[in-house]
């Protein structure tokens, strides 16, 4: 399994279409959630792509969060063929372990679909919201303090 963390402007194009088409596959058909998928925070996010075989097993995007003060994660998936086998717990831990080391005093904080509360809660986040819904999904906001 190899580890690919990337800005934007590094991605090749078939990097950044594939990991665009999984986005699309996980987030919008197979959520039924229309919504806009690519977003201003494209431009300057860190693209963790956990590889197989030069196959996309696994992606998450680093982003500066809207506050300004926290480092923030997110469109965390697992494609479907890849599921059931921890590659989420092996993703997530990449993405902390690139948080860390570039921003290694930052907190995160997310919006994690609340179904997935005691996943993050296993890294140690805590909740810091009330569960709210985001294009109809219940969501809730949790931290990892620094």
């Amino acid at each position: 399994m190899e580890i690919v963390i990337k800005a934007t402007t590094e991605l090749t194009t078939t990097e950044l279409l594939t990991v665009l088409a999984a986005r699309v596959r996980v987030f919008v058909v197979e959520q039924q959630c229309a919504y806009q998928e690519v977003d201003a925070s494209d431009f300057a996010a860190q693209h963790v792509m956990l590889m197989q075989a030069g196959q996309l097993v696994a992606y998450a995007r680093i982003i500066p969060h809207a506050d300004g003060q926290h480092i923030s994660f997110g469109r965390v998936l697992v494609v479907k063929e890849y599921r059931g086998r921890h590659y989420g717990r092996q993703l997530v831990a990449a993405v902390l372990a690139e948080i860390h080391r570039t921003h290694p005093q930052a907190a995160i904080k997310i919006q994690a679909q609340n179904y997935l509360r005691d996943f993050y809660a296993s890294f140690g986040f805590q909740p810091v919201s009330a569960v709210y819904l985001d294009d109809g999904i219940p969501h809730i906001d949790m931290l990892l303090p620094a």
